[in-house]
């Protein structure tokens, strides 16, 4: 994969004037909240923002995957602490920890994976979806940028070579976040979030005993899960598997049909 600007040139853009202005005029509505941060970068190229990329081995990537993301719901419906929550805590759980969570298995699993560009509609054709489509129905596309961060993240796992022990007590404290909202049982989860982190700082100092370090690393490395969109994720990995389907109502099904 190449690295050169694939932004339009000028002379790209007076080829055809008329399409590049209404498209211009689309792209610009919906940057307008945006406006700060590309007048602070007017002259930086922002192809790794934009530039859409896909899984290069689908079939091969989106089975690891789907093997991860069936071992991650297992994780879960095999913690008894997790089973005794509100059905409604489990849910809210569930729809904020599964990305993070599914992370944690690709590199627990060390699953490594290439993406390549995403063929470019023809400019008709995106002037036709911009017309038929609500802004609201429109998915996120994985980008370069947004594939960079998730590479990034499992490396710096891969680095921490993290036993099953200190992987199991991470999780841990990944799906008992007392800080998401509209928990019914918001202490208790805290409570067993603390649990986790002092389980994992045990099993640390065990493992590790000459390492002070080493505990702060896990959790400095862990905050970088929140950075990766489960939107990203959903498309990258699994659109190409379930098509049309809500991937969070597939995952409810997984997890609470017994």
């Amino acid at each position: 994969m190449d690295n050169q600007c694939h932004c339009p040139t000028n002379s790209e853009r007076l080829s055809n004037p008329i399409l590049y202005n209404i498209l211009s005029q689309m792209d610009r509505s919906k940057r307008s909240a945006d406006n700060l941060t590309y007048r602070a970068a007017s002259h930086r190229c922002n192809c790794e923002v934009r530039r859409t990329v896909c899984l290069k081995r689908p079939s091969e990537f989106c089975k690891e995957a789907s093997a991860v993301l069936v071992k991650t719901l297992h994780f879960m419906k095999n913690l008894p602490a997790f089973n005794q929550l509100p059905p409604d805590d489990q849910f809210t759980l569930l729809r904020s920890c599964w990305a993070p969570l599914f992370i944690l298995g690709l590199a627990q699993e060390h699953v490594d994976f290439e993406v390549t560009d995403v063929p470019a509609d023809s400019m008709l054709k995106k002037i036709l979806l911009n017309r038929q489509e609500r802004p609201e129905l429109e998915r996120e596309q994985p980008t370069m940028t947004g594939v960079s961060k998730l590479k990034s993240c499992l490396k710096k796992f891969w680095s921490l070579d993290l036993s099953p022990k200190e992987y199991a007590y991470l999780k841990g404290t990944t799906i008992f976040n007392p800080d998401i909202p509209d928990l019914k049982a918001g202490l208790f989860v805290e409570g067993l979030q603390q649990e986790a982190q002092h389980a994992l700082s045990e099993v640390v100092q065990l493992l590790h005993p000459g390492n002070q370090e080493r505990f702060a690393r896990i959790l400095v490395t862990a905050s970088m899960l929140q950075s990766i969109t489960p939107g990203l994720v959903t498309e990258l990995f699994f659109r190409p598997v379930i098509g049309q389907a809500d991937l969070l109502e597939l995952l409810v099904d997984m997890l609470f049909c017994r």
